[in-house]
């Protein structure tokens, strides 16, 4: 059974090593988030990878929202 609200994200053993993924690409929500942090403009995203529509990107960005654990992680202070 699909989560409705993630009717954009699938896992499927066979691909992607069960990696959850864009529907019907091999496009995995990690790579989505790469992708994000790595194109400054959304326009630019969309004409390399056409197959992210805003849908699949807000969608991989909630899943790994509610996946992620919210404990804290101390990181270091600038000196």
């Amino acid at each position: 059974m699909t989560n409705p609200r993630f009717d954009r994200i699938v896992c499927d053993p066979a691909r992607v090593n069960g990696q959850p993924c864009v529907r019907g690409t091999r496009i995995t929500v990690r790579r989505v988030l790469d992708l994000i942090a790595t194109y400054g403009d959304r326009a630019d995203l969309r004409r390399d990878y056409p197959e992210l529509d805003e849908e699949a990107v807000g969608q991989a960005l909630a899943y790994a929202s509610a996946i992620l654990d919210d404990e804290v992680v101390e990181l270091p202070r600038p000196a």
